[in-house]
This record gives C-alpha cells, structure tokens and sequence, in this order.
C-alpha cells in the first residue's frame, strides 16, 4: 500500500491516485513478480486542509512577503568541486544512481530493478581532491543473476560512465564494493517501510554540511 499525507492549502484538485500509481510505475514498480505493482497496488489518501492557525502566519498577498510555518536551521553553500556547484562524494554518488537507473530503464541490463544506493569516499590534500578512497554501489537485481557477473556489468555500465577515469583506474579492486553482500533480490517497498525524509542527509550535502533535522521533501519554501 501506498500512503499519502499531510496537509495543503488549494484550490486544486488533484488525482492524488493516479499521480502516486503514475509516480511508482515510473520508478519500476511494475509487476507483482518483485514484490509491488502500481497497477495493483492500495493508494490511501490522507492529505489534510492546513491548520488556519499556521495559514495566518504563511498567507500574504504579495510572494515576497511569505511567512514561514515553521521554525528550523538551513545550513548550504556553493563549491567549485562539481558543475552541480555540490561536494564531489555526494554529486558523484547522485549521479551512479542515476546512471543505474538510466541503463535499467534503456533495457541494457534487462535483471537490473529499481532499488538501489551509493556511496562515494574521497581522499583529501589541502582541501583538495587527490582520488577516490572507496566506491560502494548497492543494486537489486533478479535472482537468476550470478554475483561475478552482475559486478562485472555495474562496474562497466555504471561506474566508468560516471568516474573519472583515472580515479577508477587507481583505486584497488578492494575498495569497489559493488552488492558486497553479494544477494539483493528483495528490495523496495517489500524490503524496507519507505518513508518520504528518512534520507535527510542524502536530500543534502551528503556529510559535508551540517543539518537542522528537518526534511525536504514535500515542502513548499513556508516550510523550509
């Protein structure tokens, strides 16, 4: 079952159904054979009208004069590290789940599904980048896929696109941890309680600054 919740100021309707069935079709979730299916699945609509209480303190007639509805500590910045103006680890690994996606979804590695996590370590000199430090790239897949085989396929079609060459190239076979536990057919919503927000650290600077506590996700600029 899906669940949506929380609470809106509208005058729009919308089909809060098929947008959530529309949304987890699109991620891959698209039979019943791994584990959820869009099509099928229950979609519980809990969204609320917002308290007048905090309306009155958000509410103004111009934009620029927007309260905010809730109190919270916003920490960021820009850095030259990435185009994305990003720390590299955290850019780096947005982007291999990108690309894991981007080949599952070309049909290139037809066992590939739609879980997946990464993470990226960089080693320092003087605050500047000297190479990777480790590599870790979680991927579900189907079960009839060897482990040799699947390892082989990420590295080529997930981690050279995305790496920088020479990076890759010096970082030992030892510090590439691709499916380390070497199975990871149950994934998605049948193996964890998704919850929108649980990955504020994610959602951000991935480490490199520090966070209120507060998720992004699903907010309008009044909440955040």
């Amino acid at each position: 079952v899906a669940i949506v919740g929380g609470e809106i100021t509208t005058n729009a309707w919308v089909d809060i159904e098929a947008l959530a069935r529309k949304v987890i079709n699109d991620i891959g979730y698209t039979t019943s054979n791994i584990g959820f299916d869009g099509h099928t699945c229950g979609v519980l609509n809990l969204i609320g009208k917002q308290s007048p209480d905090i309306a009155q303190g958000v509410d103004r007639k111009k934009p620029e004069e927007q309260g905010a509805g809730d109190q919270g500590l916003m920490f960021g910045f820009a850095c030259r590290e990435t185009a994305t103006l990003m720390p590299a680890p955290i850019h780096y690994a947005h982007r291999l789940v990108e690309q894991q996606a981007r080949v599952r979804k070309a049909g290139k590695l037809k066992w590939l599904r739609p879980d997946a996590k990464s993470q990226i370590t960089l080693r320092y000199d003087d605050q500047k980048i000297i190479g990777l430090d480790a590599v870790v790239l979680s991927t579900q897949h189907d079960p009839d896929i060897k482990h040799k085989d699947l390892v082989e396929a990420v590295r080529e079609h997930v981690l050279k696109p995305v790496l920088p060459k020479a990076w890759l190239e010096a970082l030992p076979a030892s510090k590439i941890h691709i499916n380390p536990t070497g199975k990871f057919v149950i994934g998605g919503p049948v193996g964890d309680c998704g919850l929108t927000g649980r990955k504020i650290i994610v959602d951000s600077y991935g480490g490199w600054a520090r966070h209120g506590g507060g998720a992004f996700s699903g907010k309008d600029p009044s909440k955040v």
